[in-house]
């Protein structure tokens, strides 16, 4: 197969205690998935699941022991972090019933879904589609993967979200509406998922404003941090 231009390298994210790396199909994130973050959203609590996408190549991978750097985007005046657990996928299927899906985990990651949540809302209001406000160049900074072989399954955990210092986001994973296994059975009924394909699984409540020159750290209980600044 001969390509008509050179194609884009493949979107990857460092796999934690590796010189390998884990090439990224698509990015799948769960809306509203903590009760708490549903409610300052505007929703209620155990709401059906629903799913929007960033492109593969919206990943920042950010290596253990760095600061990562990402750029404020443009067109917006209000740009949001949201601290999730990431789940990593090693084999896909469709229609995974969720006493299956756990298997198809390969690792997780500790990930941020920024937000131009100034252009999210006013797409609500018109009823279009969110890209312009979650699916821009960098707006998914992540940590390296974890092989779930060293640190099994996340039921519960902390999950944290500092800015400059002061706790912004703070809650446990135990609290997700719709628990990691039961997000791939949805998934998996509307997409065909694939190996390497992340999903972002939704985060609590404290969603706030950041600035160039801001420093987020994230971290969940046994994934270790994930450190970003805006520039």
């Amino acid at each position: 197969m001969q390509f008509a231009i050179p194609p884009q390298p493949q979107a990857a994210v460092p796999v934690a205690g590796s010189d390998k790396v884990f090439p990224v199909h698509r990015i799948y994130c769960v809306g509203r998935n903590y009760v708490e973050h549903a409610k300052e959203m505007g929703g209620t609590g155990r709401e059906a699941p629903f799913f929007f996408m960033k492109p593969a190549d919206a990943v920042l991978p950010v290596p253990h022991g760095t600061t990562g750097e990402m750029p404020f985007p443009g067109m917006t005046n209000d740009l949001h972090h949201e601290i999730e657990l990431v789940a990593a996928l090693g084999k896909g299927g469709k229609n995974i019933p969720a006493s299956a899906a756990l298997e198809h985990v390969w690792g997780y990651a500790v990930g941020l879904d920024m937000t131009r949540r100034d252009l999210q809302g006013e797409a609500k209001k018109l009823g279009r589609p969110w890209c312009t406000g979650k699916g821009f160049d960098y707006s998914a900074p992540i940590a390296p993967i974890h092989p779930v072989a060293e640190t099994g399954h996340f039921s519960k955990g902390t999950i944290r979200l500092d800015v400059n210092g002061a706790t912004r986001q703070s809650s446990d994973v135990e609290k997700l509406i719709w628990n990691i296994a039961e997000t791939i059975e949805h998934l998996s009924k509307y997409y065909e998922l694939r190996a390497g394909d992340l999903i972002f699984t939704g985060t609590p409540a404290g969603v706030a404003a950041v600035a160039p020159g801001d420093l987020l750290e994230g971290a969940i209980e046994g994934l270790g941090e994930l450190r970003v600044k805006i520039i």
